[in-house]
């Protein structure tokens, strides 16, 4: 069965949090505004939006388990300042990963050229600032 989906779009990614409520901290600096959270404890969700309606879920029971890789390879955000956008990042605690660089890439059917950046947050995840130039 090969059928269009109708209305089809981004809703959110979710990341297992060592430390959720530190987690939540770093993103809330960054401008992300919580939206709801169920349960308590190792079972506590909080869903953020990242500023667009699009959405992260954070969950509380990411603890060392989890290898870094099995969490995700990376979210990235789009933003108008990408600079601005990683030393806002930097300054809420999280880690150096790349920082800003312009890159022509070798795309098709045209060329394109994009602005990026990444940080690590607190569980290792790459968060990247993306700006098409």
């Amino acid at each position: 069965m090969n059928e269009i989906i109708k209305d089809l779009g981004f809703h959110h990614i979710a990341l297992r949090c060592a430390d959720i409520e530190k987690s939540l901290t770093m993103y809330k600096a960054l401008g992300m505004k919580e939206i709801v959270r169920w349960g308590e404890g190792e079972k506590l969700i909080v869903m953020l939006d990242i500023g667009d309606g699009s959405r992260i879920e954070l969950f509380a029971d990411g603890g060392d388990h989890y290898s870094e890789n099995g969490k995700w390879q990376h979210f990235a955000m789009s933003c108008f300042d990408v600079e601005s956008a990683y030393e806002a990042a930097l300054k809420a605690g999280f880690k150096e990963r790349t920082p800003p660089k312009t890159v022509a890439l070798e795309s098709s059917p045209e060329k394109m050229s994009i602005q990026v950046a990444f940080v690590l947050g607190p569980d290792n995840e790459q968060v990247e600032f993306f700006r098409q130039a």
